[in-house]
């Protein structure tokens, strides 16, 4: 047990009680000559939050103290929100007044102002900053006669930050820039930065992508050392590197993919046994074999930690050699890739696996497009074309159904969201928007990567080795029974909200299917949920109602994937000594957090990207009716989302032909003459009123032909 876990383990301890460094020494046995080794790991824990060193140099643990320590999420308005280390903690409420110089996303510790550590409106206050997220700021640059300012992109970051002449560097009015900050917010005073890069006027095409890629920290390029050792990389698989391993190039393997994929990480093979069960072979890159641990690209990739997909570019994780080159698995060429060959009975049981390393070459690369139409269409010429694969693709679609349906009986939640795809001309402006359906390939694939993850996930948990597993935790009672309260209203009701189980969740999903307020209570269902995220426990997996869950399938991507790959491949050739163990066990809890961090980024820079683009695409639309669905209703209007998935607000300030009022129990806009009644689910026609490109947002009215 390395040092920083024994002073953890005996400060939790009930008798514990701040004691000074040479007390904690004495009391864990640590002489003399180990006593900086002590003195470091405090200080380090110090730093990170783990312990709280008082005014008389006595070390506890924050929770003992009526402390709070977690990331500070900050809000438009200027208050902001803890959220705990602990996810078994609720987030704190953090007025303006109490910020005392902290910004979104800085590393804190609050003490508790009012209430208690966990209740219900509880209230904070800052008490010391860990570690500053904000160093760079993207924004809109504004001048003074004497003075410029910069106006946040993230409006979370709710002050202007204050840039005095010399530090323009050539920044004019209107333009994006980034800037660095060199002091902090104190009381009234806003932070003051300088401009070390400008991204060019904000109406100029490009400069929107560029500041959110900016804003999200999402580097573009990769460091020379790391291009040097992606160019030392051969283009081929060589002799020696696929010898050992099992040769599968004479299998009928392929790849099914989106039509602009160039990564193309993972293949699946499938053959119906004579005993009627069905034998799946889930094939994925084996990335491993190129990126070796603490190596220039490695270093770069957890830094990365995945992949981000906007509209118009892939920012990768990995060089574009490698992602797009050797790694991907290209069709008619020989790759390395890491197999899970799985028998799958009648009732989606696996009754067998194997994992090994394995020599492949994909036969085909598919599309989820051409799949689709020789499944659900029956094109005649596709099928010509890929006859050798037909018969395959036939069984695949029955082993789906087959998953599909175990998964949901044992409670698996399936959202029913539309996706969104955004079509933009040569120069980056969105020409069309339309909803995207899922069809019969897309669900083949996510059923063969579920299982494939399920599998690997349970092979290492029995073998008790450290590992990277995708966890999704039970969600807090309180949302739950929120929730009921207001599914009550549509008259449904969720049975066990104390102990929920998914499959109370799905039976929920099913009821509201197809009807007016599916989306409102699919939404309200899915924010009622934990963020799902990874970590080194098997803590299982809510939403897959899975017990033991990873991410396996997508090693070119996804840094955790990678990870797992090389646990796995030392298992298989006995590298995982008990020294060996002893480091991954250390390192993996905060490769697990940077994965996390660094996913929930790519999440919200993919969603700003889509957001500003359906904008864009409104904005040249505007005076424009079209019809819409009432999807939600609040104290200040109604959102209506159109066919093509954008969603606009109806503020009741542009209702005029009554007064509005807010029926919160029923969710309904009652006109107070009237007595007209807008509910969630009904059709209306709107006219595009307004677009706001800073906020990303749309606002309508309703026409007079209501």
């Amino acid at each position: 047990m390395k040092l920083l876990d024994r002073v953890l383990e005996y400060m939790r301890e009930e008798a514990y009680n701040p004691m000074l460094l040479q007390e904690l020494a004495r009391a864990l046995r640590i002489d003399d000559e180990n006593l900086s080794e002590l003195e470091e790991t405090l200080k380090y824990m110090e730093d990170e939050g783990y312990t709280i060193k008082t005014r008389k140099k006595r070390y506890g643990l924050p929770e003992r103290m009526n402390l709070v320590v977690g990331r500070l999420q900050g809000s438009k308005k200027g208050f902001a929100f803890l959220i705990c280390d602990n996810p078994d903690i609720r987030d704190l409420y953090i007025s303006v007044e109490n910020l005392n110089g902290a910004m979104h996303n800085d590393r804190v510790i609050a003490r508790i102002a009012k209430g208690s550590i966990g209740a219900i409106k509880s209230e904070g206050e800052i008490i010391r900053i860990l570690r500053r997220a904000n160093e760079k700021i993207v924004g809109t640059f504004e001048t003074n006669k004497s003075f410029g300012f910069v106006v946040p992109d993230d409006a979370r970051i709710y002050q202007d930050i204050f840039i005095s002449k010399e530090d323009f560097e050539g920044a004019k009015d209107g333009y994006k820039v980034v800037v660095q900050v060199t002091r902090w917010p104190e009381g009234r005073r806003n932070p003051e930065g300088k401009v070390i890069e400008i991204l060019g006027h904000r109406s100029d095409a490009g400069t929107d992508i560029l500041s959110i890629i900016r804003g999200h920290n999402l580097p573009e390029e990769f460091p020379a050392e790391a291009e040097n050792q992606a160019s030392r990389i051969p283009d081929e698989v060589r002799f020696e590197a696929s010898s050992s391993r099992k040769d599968l190039r004479h299998e009928k393997i392929v790849t099914i993919d989106g039509e602009d994929a160039k990564d193309l990480d993972d293949a699946v093979s499938l053959e119906v046994l004579p005993n009627g069960n069905y034998f799946l072979g889930v094939h994925i890159a084996d990335v491993s074999q190129y990126v070796f641990e603490n190596s220039p690209l490695d270093n770069e990739a957890l830094k990365r930690g995945t992949s981000v997909y906007l509209i118009d570019r892939v920012i990768p994780m990995l060089p574009r050699k490698l992602s797009n080159g050797i790694c991907s698995l290209n069709p008619e060429v020989d790759r390395l890739a890491l197999s899970c060959d799985m028998e799958i009975d009648s009732k989606g049981n696996v009754v067998k696996y194997n994992i090994y390393e394995s020599v492949i070459r994909t036969s085909e690369r598919m599309t989820y497009k051409d799949v689709n139409k020789i499944l659900q269409e029956e094109d005649n010429e596709l099928k010509e074309r890929h006859k050798d694969f037909v018969d395959t693709f036939k069984n695949m679609e029955k082993l789906m159904d087959i998953l599909r349906k175990k998964r949901r009986l044992r409670g698996s939640l399936d959202f029913d969201f539309e996706e969104t795809k955004i079509i933009l001309d040569g120069k980056g402006k969105p020409i069309d928007i339309r909803p995207y359906e899922r069809g019969i390939s897309e669900k083949i694939i996510e059923e063969f990567m579920i299982v494939c993850n399920e599998t690997i996930a349970e092979h290492i948990y029995w073998k008790d080795l450290p590992f990277v597993y995708r966890v999704h935790e039970d969600p807090d009672p309180e949302k739950i029974m929120a929730l009921n309260e207001l599914i009550h209203n549509f008259g449904y009701s969720i049975k066990g909200t104390d102990e929920i189980h998914p499959k109370a969740l799905q039976q929920l999903l099913d009821k509201v299917l197809g009807k007016k307020e599916e989306r409102l209570i699919n939404t309200m269902l899915l924010r009622s949920l934990r963020k799902a995220r990874y970590d080194g426990g098997s803590l299982g997996h809510f939403g897959l109602a899975s017990k033991y869950y990873c991410h396996f399938t997508s090693p070119i991507r996804r840094y955790p994937d990678l990870m797992i790959h090389r646990i796995i491949k030392e298992d298989i050739h006995g590298k995982l000594t008990p020294n060996r163990i002893k480091e991954l066990k250390e390192i993996i809890p905060g490769i697990a957090e940077q994965s996390s961090i660094r996913e929930r980024a790519a999440e919200e820079a993919e969603r700003e990207v889509e957001d500003l683009k359906k904008a864009e695409y409104m904005k040249a639309r505007i005076g424009e009716e079209y019809n819409g669905i009432i999807s939600s209703i609040t104290s200040f209007g109604m959102f209506v989302e159109l066919e093509n998935t954008i969603e606009g607000l109806v503020h009741v300030s542009n209702m005029e032909d009554d007064y509005y009022t807010f029926d919160e129990t029923n969710l309904v806009l009652i006109g107070e003459r009237k007595r007209k009644i807008y509910r969630i689910g009904d059709i209306v026609k709107i006219k595009v009123f307004s677009v706001d490109m800073g906020s990303h947002t749309v606002d309508f009215v309703l026409t007079a032909e209501q």
